[in-house]
């Protein structure tokens, strides 16, 4: 049975912007050794998993160098890619089951709305290096069970950063979220996010960054209905609203390159 390959843009409706997957959907589970081959031959920044059928999937991510523990890019591409080979029904929700738990998506108005767990980040001393690593002094910095989150002035900071990728690879975190208020009205706070550690520099677009982002601008600008712009080269956007314990992250996607594998 051929094995469906998509190359999906999330986090954005124009091919070549947003973050980039790959997604295989799979007729059964394969073999761990397998999926990283696969996720290294293909050399995006995640290569999503999926195996089910009637709206009930596994799902699991890799970069090209290691398992990801969340990926809300990923995510997205999974569930776009189901809708688009009617796997899954236009009006049907995708639920997945993960490594971090269960996931939902859904999807209305070209707007894909992924269900996933807030990860708040509690106020910490930067570790050290962080600062040296960054080329700027921190202004908030806090941590969840992921990633350190620093808060920089403004946009223009977040954006003129050029980090030590080497000396981030030395701290001890899956990631660095950097964020600051927009300047733009047209969105609420901006961000960017270096993942060396696992492979990723900088990535793209990345929606399980927002779970925090989005708790911690909330509480920021008192409000529940956020949108998130992460200006990385490629740039993507992310609408985010705070539900309890939980963050509903809506994007775009758009299928570039649809294959089989051999």
């Amino acid at each position: 049975m051929p094995v469906p390959l998509l190359h999906v843009d999330a986090f954005t409706a124009e091919p070549f912007r947003g973050n980039a997957a790959a997604v295989c959907l799979l007729p059964a589970a394969r073999e761990v050794a397998w999926m990283r081959g696969l996720a290294a031959e293909l050399n995006l920044p995640a290569t999503a998993f999926v195996v089910g059928a009637h709206s009930e999937f596994a799902l699991r991510w890799f970069t090209p160098s290691t398992e990801l523990q969340l990926c809300g890019h990923g995510t997205l591409a999974a569930a776009h890619a189901l809708w688009e080979t009617r796997r899954l029904a236009p009006d049907a929700t995708a639920r997945f089951t993960t490594g971090a738990g269960a996931l939902a998506a859904a999807r209305r108005d070209g707007w894909i709305s992924l269900d996933f767990p807030a990860e708040p980040a509690t106020r910490t001393r930067a570790p050290a290096g962080l600062a040296e690593a960054l080329g700027v002094k921190p202004g908030w910095v806090g941590r969840n069970r992921l990633d350190y989150v620093v808060e920089v002035d403004d946009e223009a900071a977040l954006r003129a950063l050029s980090p030590d990728f080497p000396a981030l690879t030395a701290i001890d975190t899956r990631g660095v979220i950097v964020t600051a208020r927009a300047a733009s009205p047209e969105f609420d706070f901006v961000s960017r996010f270096f993942a060396p550690r696992v492979g990723l520099p900088e990535d793209a677009v990345t929606g399980s960054a927002h779970c925090c982002l989005g708790p911690l601008w909330a509480e920021r600008l008192g409000r529940s209905e956020l949108v998130g712009l992460q200006v990385s080269a490629r740039g993507g956007v992310v609408r985010v609203t705070l539900a309890g314990e939980r963050v509903r992250l809506a994007g775009q996607a758009v299928t570039v390159l649809r294959g089989e594998l051999a």
